[in-house]
C-alpha cells in the first residue's frame, strides 16, 4: 500500500444512487412519500396507543414504543438521504457519518431486544393467562422497554469508536446509500479482519438471541394454542400473534441476510436493497400490518379519525 493512499479523512462521499443520475429527483420525491407514510402510519399508532381506553394494555404499550423506535430508526438515515438525492451533494462530515452508525446500530440493537419483549409478552399472555396481569405489570413492562433501549448502548458504541479510529484510503467514497460498518471498512487501510469480526459477531449476538427468544416463545405459544379445544380460540389467539410474526420475519430476515452472510456474496447493490428494506420498508409496514389484522386498533382508527375531520 502506498502511503500517498492514506489520508486524514474530514469527511466521506456516500455513493448513494450516483447510479442513477436521471432519476434522483423521481428518486427523492419517492423516498419523501415513504417518510412521510412512516411518520404518520407510526405516528397514528403511538397516539391511539396512548389516548385509547381499550388499548391501554401490555401489548399495545410496547406496540406504542416499538412505533416510536421505528420513527427514530428511519430518522438517522432518512433526511440525510433526502437532502442528498435533493442537493446531490453526498459528502458527509466524518462525525456525522460516525454518530449515525452509534445511533443506527444503537436503535437497530433496541427493536431487536424491543421485538423479543414483545414475543415475550404474547407468550405469558396465550401460555399463562391467569398470570398475566401479574407478571406483566405496568413496572415490568417500563422496566423491560427500558432495557431494551439501554442494553444494546455500550456495545455499539465500543464498536463503532475503534472502526472510526482506522486510517482510511483516498478516495473516501462510501458505495451506500448511509453510513455503515461493513462499507467503512472497506475503505479502511491495514488488516481490518478484528473489526469486521467484532461487526459480525455483535450482528450474531443482537439478531440471533433475541430471535432464538422469539422463536423459543412461539414454539411454546403455537403447543398452547393447539391444545385449544375451540377452532374460534385458535383463531383469536393466532390473530393476536400473526402481527408480531410478520415484523419480525420482515426485520429479522433482511437484516440477517445483511451482515450475517459471507464476505465472497456481498455486492453493493444487493446490500442496498437489503439495507433499504429493513431500514425502510419494515418500519412503513409496521402500522398496516398491525391495523389491517387488529380489530382493536381498526377500532381505535375510526374512533379518532371523526375527531380530527371536526377539528
Amino acid at each position: 500500500m502506498e502511503k500517498g493512499n492514506v489520508t486524514l479523512v474530514l469527511e466521506f462521499i456516500l455513493l448513494g444512487f450516483a447510479d442513477l443520475p436521471n432519476f434522483q429527483h423521481l428518486l427523492f420525491g419517492i423516498f419523501l412519500v415513504i417518510y412521510l407514510c412512516i411518520l404518520i402510519g407510526n405516528g397514528l399508532l403511538i397516539v391511539i396507543t396512548k389516548t385509547n381506553p381499550a388499548l391501554q394494555t401490555p401489548m399495545y404499550f410496547f406496540l406504542g414504543h416499538f412505533s416510536f423506535l421505528e420513527i427514530c430508526y428511519t430518522s438517522v438515515t432518512f433526511p440525510r438521504m433526502l437532502k442528498d438525492l435533493w442537493t446531490q451533494k453526498r459528502n458527509i462530515p466524518f462525525l456525522s457519518c460516525a454518530m449515525q452508525i452509534c445511533f443506527l446500530y444503537i436503535l437497530g440493537a433496541a427493536e431487536c431486544l424491543l421485538l423479543a419483549v414483545m414475543a415475550y409478552d404474547r407468550y405469558v399472555a396465550i401460555c399463562k393467562p391467569l398470570y398475566y396481569p401479574l407478571i406483566m405489570n405496568h413496572r415490568v413492562c417500563v422496566q423491560l422497554v427500558i432495557a431494551s433501549w439501554i442494553t444494546g448502548t455500550p456495545v455499539q458504541i465500543g464498536l463503532t469508536v475503534p472502526t472510526f479510529l482506522s486510517e482510511f484510503l483516498w478516495p473516501n467514497k462510501l458505495n451506500h446509500i448511509f453510513c455503515d460498518a461493513p462499507p467503512l471498512l472497506e475503505v479502511a487501510c491495514g488488516d481490518t479482519y478484528q473489526k469486521e469480526l467484532s461487526v459480525h459477531f455483535t450482528a450474531l449476538f443482537f439478531v440471533m438471541i433475541p430471535f432464538l427468544l422469539i422463536s423459543v416463545s412461539y414454539i411454546k405459544i403455537i403447543a398452547t394454542i393447539l391444545k385449544l379445544p375451540s377452532t374460534s380460540g385458535k383463531s383469536k389467539a393466532f390473530s393476536t400473534c400473526s402481527s408480531h410474526l410478520m415484523v419480525v420475519c420482515l426485520f429479522y430476515g433482511s437484516a440477517s441476510i445483511v451482515y450475517l452472510r459471507p464476505k465472497s456474496s456481498h455486492s453493493a447493490k444487493s446490500d442496498k436493497v437489503f439495507s433499504l428494506f429493513y431500514t425502510i420498508v419494515t418500519p412503513m409496514l409496521n402500522p398496516l400490518i398491525y391495523s389491517l389484522r387488529n380489530k382493536d386498533v381498526i377500532a381505535a382508527i375510526r374512533k379518532i379519525l371523526p375527531r380530527c375531520r371536526d377539528s
